[in-house]
């Protein structure tokens, strides 16, 4: 399967008591044309369903949609054993899975599961040597043995399948030039868009660490996650005063949208409810059957 161009995709919550509410909305989401869902990976919240559990029950029930988690919580998901489930995910549904991948965050939740405590520039180094063994034992080929800092594997056979694409949730300087150099996506963290200040300072990272090793900038895709309402009239601002997005009508988000394509290089976007909870029924109709159609004309 392979992604298109500018990517459109919503996010749901996925409490253990949601289950229906959330096949409900993937199955809606598949049928109207969109491209992705995205669950979160919190290991360590009892009440929450498994974000890969989730993705794969998701998967078997729908027929185009991807799905990922955003991002998957590395510490608690050792790379090898990660290679396996995307790739076994990606065989069983036609590619329809992206990798989502951060180094990891709240490190008191993850340390609670008996994950030993890494310090901020150990987790980034584990994060870019993960990426790396994950595209190793993916593919096919000879067996695999990798001595790294972190990961170690020995005479290890690749899977038959290409690893889906990695899509990381970079966010400090160290982690971001390893995304420059080994991930194939950016979602931009503290749900920043194109005109934030954290996106204009970011990006620059990513591209100058893409080209340092060889890599076309180009080809790292940026994927906002952008919470939001969509709103039955046009509002006053589509911002709020520190300049973060806060929705609009269906066209003021075409509009939005289509100028974060064209003038400043993004390549999709996930649609969050501005509260907690999934993304409702006509928000969601509005999001995949007049917004994403309307912006990818308008983008071509």
């Amino acid at each position: 399967m392979s992604v298109p161009r500018v990517v459109f995709g919503f996010g749901a919550h996925h409490d253990i008591k949601d289950g229906p509410e959330l096949l409900r909305a993937a199955r809606q989401a598949d049928r109207a044309g969109l491209d992705l869902i995205s669950l979160s990976d919190h290991p360590y919240l009892g009440a929450r369903l498994d974000a890969y559990a989730a993705v794969g029950f998701i998967l078997g029930r729908t027929e185009r949609l991807a799905a990922f988690a955003n991002v998957t919580n590395l510490p608690t998901r050792p790379a090898p054993m990660l290679a396996r489930a995307v790739t076994s995910l990606s065989a069983l549904s036609g590619g329809r899975v992206v990798l989502g991948l951060g180094a990891g965050g709240l490190w008191d939740r993850i340390a609670d599961m008996g994950v030993p405590r890494l310090s901020p520039g150990a987790a980034v180094e584990a994060f870019e040597e993960a990426i790396v063994l994950i595209k190793k034992l993916s593919g096919g080929g000879p067996p695999v043995t990798h001595e790294g800092s972190h990961y170690r594997v020995h005479e290890l056979a690749p899977a038959p399948v290409a690893a889906p694409p990695v899509w990381t949730g970079s966010v400090g300087p160290r982690s971001l030039a390893a995304t420059g150099r080994v991930a194939d996506g950016w979602i931009p963290g503290h749900a920043a868009d194109w005109l934030s200040a954290r996106y204009r300072t970011s990006r620059p990272v990513i591209d100058e660490a893409a080209a340092a090793v060889g890599r076309d900038p180009r080809e790292i895709r940026t994927v906002f996650n952008l919470p939001g309402d969509i709103t039955d009239r046009p509002l006053a601002a589509t911002r709020d005063g520190s300049g973060r997005w806060l929705g609009g009508s269906v066209g003021q988000w075409v509009e939005e949208l289509t100028g974060a394509v064209l003038e400043h290089g993004a390549s999709g976007f996930t649609l969050f409810a501005s509260g907690h909870g999934t993304t409702d029924e006509v928000s969601l109709g509005r999001w995949a059957g007049e917004i994403a159609p309307a912006v990818r004309e308008a983008v071509g």
